[in-house]
């Protein structure tokens, strides 16, 4: 019967050990919005985020697309989207976190004047 106990003890105490190790659950952060780009043009058009969040874009078109802030040429309105880029075809890549609640327009630096490739993300 001492063994029982002893290995019952030493069991107890290991588990105590392992689980003072533990990770602590983490808290998801805002969901990924997404923004397609095909020959089409960009779907949706306009999104809304929640503050903190950032928006995936992903190229599914035949031809690379340059991604920017509005106002063009400047690309200031917004930072966070000019991380996105150059998107080669089959590329995605995700804007920086959004901080500032704000309505940011974007549009493919190549072709400007192009409506089917202009957007709006919303930040609430």
């Amino acid at each position: 019967m001492v063994n029982g106990r002893l290995t019952t003890a030493l069991a107890i105490a290991g588990a105590s050990v392992f689980a003072g190790c533990a990770k602590p659950p983490t808290t998801p952060g805002p969901p990924t919005t997404t923004i397609t780009i095909t020959a089409a043009g960009v779907s949706p058009k306009s999104v809304q985020i929640a503050l903190g969040a950032r928006v995936l874009f992903i190229n599914n078109d035949s031809r690379s697309h340059y991604i920017h802030s509005d106002p063009h040429p400047d690309a200031t309105g917004c930072p966070e989207i000019n991380q996105i880029g150059i998107l080669q075809i089959g590329d995605k890549r995700e804007t920086g976190n959004f901080v500032d609640i704000a309505t940011c327009g974007y549009h493919d630096h190549d072709t400007p004047s192009n409506d089917t490739f202009k957007g709006t993300i919303v930040i609430k």
